[in-house]
C-alpha cells in the first residue's frame, strides 16, 4: 500500500501516513471503537536499532528503552499539537499494543502484521512471536503506530514541531 506521505526525523525515525486499508480495517475499529475510520490517519514509525531485537539480554533490552523512550516522547509531542487544534489522535504503547490516551478497551493493536500490511515488509517468526524485518536493517527494527482523525496538512505540521522539539 503506497503511503501518502513518508518522511524521517533529525535522527533517523521513518515514518509513514496512510488510510486505512480494508486488510486491517476490524483491527483498527476493534482498538479504536470511536474512531472514524473514514478520516483515520495510520502513521507506523520505524527506528534502526543498534542491536539485532530479536536476541535476549541487558544490551537488547537497554536499546528497547531507549527507542521506546524516544518513540514516546516523539508521540506525545505529535498528539499534543494535534489534540490542541481540537483533533483526535493516539498512540500505541510499543510495550504493551494498548492506546496511550483512549484506553477504554484493552484491545491490542497488531503492530507487526499491520505494519506489513501497510508497508508491505516482510515478517519472520521467532519462537513464538511475529517480528518485522525492515528490508534495511532486519530485524533491528522498532516500530510503532500513532492515529489520527487530523487533516494529513495538521498532521505534517504536527510532525514538524516533534521532530524540531526531540533532536538529539
Amino acid at each position: 500500500m503506497a503511503p501518502l506521505e513518508r518522511g524521517t526525523t533529525p535522527w533517523g525515525m521513518e515514518y509513514s501516513m496512510h488510510t486505512v486499508p480494508p486488510a486491517i480495517r476490524r483491527e483498527v475499529q476493534s482498538v479504536f471503537p470511536k474512531a472514524n475510520l473514514e478520516q483515520l490517519l495510520i502513521v507506523p514509525t520505524c527506528q534502526h536499532a543498534i542491536v539485532d531485537l530479536v536476541n535476549t539480554g541487558e544490551r537488547v533490552e537497554g536499546e528497547k528503552d531507549r527507542l521506546l523512550e524516544r518513540f514516546m516522547a516523539w508521540a506525545k509531542v505529535v498528539c499534543d499539537q494535534l489534540s490542541t487544534a481540537g483533533h483526535w489522535a493516539d498512540y500505541i504503547d510499543p510495550c504493551s499494543g494498548l492506546p496511550m490516551i483512549h484506553t477504554d478497551l484493552n484491545v491490542v493493536y497488531p503492530e507487526v502484521s499491520a505494519l506489513s500490511v501497510l508497508m508491505g515488509y516482510q515478517t519472520s517468526n521467532a519462537g513464538c512471536c511475529k517480528v518485522l524485518l525492515h528490508p534495511a536493517w532486519g530485524s533491528a527494527v522498532y516500530p510503532a503506530s500513532l492515529f489520527t482523525e487530523a487533516p494529513l496538512d495538521a498532521l505534517l505540521a504536527a510532525i514538524q514541531v516533534a521532530n524540531a522539539s526531540q533532536v538529539e
